[in-house]
């Protein structure tokens, strides 16, 4: 399938989406589900196109980008950080590991009360749950791609005289961006799953804060529309992660998936020869191969 046929296949997806969610909620179909309490498509596009002219929509949506990114990139920073250090060091692993441990379980939006009680304004706080939202998956993400490396590499490079750094800077980090960018495209998901939980609950600005108070006046479309500007935000900033993750890793081998086919018979009813005996005609002449192949198959 082409490049193309495959995004009209996409495009053509979310619109049977959106038209299923027209039809069930023009005609006020309640068979199990009541989506006669839902707003149409044509009414939250109506909210969504007023929302679009005013400046409190675009104020939120500064505010939620500017939070979501500062708690996204410290947890990069520490998460990277942390995850390379307890890896790598036994020392680290028995200090932090334990503690790290202890809080991971712990849901991001339960620290809430936390950030409320621990830093001086709500801005602060909620880039704080943010960056404890994302942390967790990068940190763990980076510990398991160090920790798979083949020992071979390191050994190589400190047999040409390469120092902890080199090895940490040519061996460690390269090696451990497939896994990095797994755990970042993980915690950018669960970081605007949090942030706006954080905002509906102590923000005063943003995208889930004036979804919530939409929902507290019933004004549904609005909250379809702060819906609908999530997932499109989440997708955005998930791909330009992705995007960024592929180009850095643009060096490792990729390869296609060409299904196999079945061998064909000839039809003369002549039973085609063993793969092993094929093997043996081909290394009759030479001795040397047809020893080893003897060992890999003992």
């Amino acid at each position: 399938m082409s490049r193309y046929a495959r995004y009209a296949l996409r495009v053509a997806s979310l619109a049977v989406a959106l038209g299923l969610w027209q039809l069930l909620t023009a005609q006020d179909i309640d068979l199990w589900l009541r989506f006669s309490q839902f707003p149409t498509v044509t009414d939250v596009a109506h909210t969504f196109a007023d929302r679009l002219a005013g400046p409190d929509y675009w104020t939120d949506l500064t505010d939620s980008l500017t939070r979501i990114l500062t708690g996204f990139l410290l947890a990069a920073v520490l998460g990277v950080a942390t995850g390379v250090l307890v890896a790598r060091s036994r020392l680290a692993e028995d200090l932090l590991g334990p503690v790290l441990e202890v809080i991971r379980p712990i849901p991001a939006i339960a620290l809430v009360p936390v950030a409320i009680l621990l830093f001086p304004s709500n801005e602060q706080g909620i880039v704080f749950i943010t960056c404890a939202a994302a942390f967790f998956p990068v940190l763990v993400s980076t510990r398991h791609a160090v920790r798979a490396l083949a020992p071979v590499w390191e050994e190589a490079v400190r047999t040409m005289g390469g120092g902890r750094w080199r090895v940490l800077g040519s061996v460690v980090l390269p090696g451990a961006l497939p896994g990095v960018f797994g755990g970042l495209s993980v915690g950018i998901g669960v970081s605007w799953i949090c942030v706006i939980s954080a905002e509906m609950i102590s923000g005063q600005y943003g995208v889930g804060y004036r979804t919530w108070q939409d929902y507290t006046v019933v004004d549904y479309p609005g909250v379809f529309v702060g819906m609908v500007t999530i997932g499109v935000l989440g997708w955005l900033t998930s791909t330009a992660v992705e995007l960024l993750g592929r180009r850095l890793t643009r060096w490792l081998p990729h390869t296609a998936y060409v299904p196999a086919a079945r061998p064909k018979t000839a039809r003369t009813g002549v039973t085609p020869p063993p793969a092993h005996a094929a093997v043996r005609e081909d290394t009759r002449d030479h001795p040397e191969e047809a020893h080893d192949e003897h060992l890999v198959r003992d």
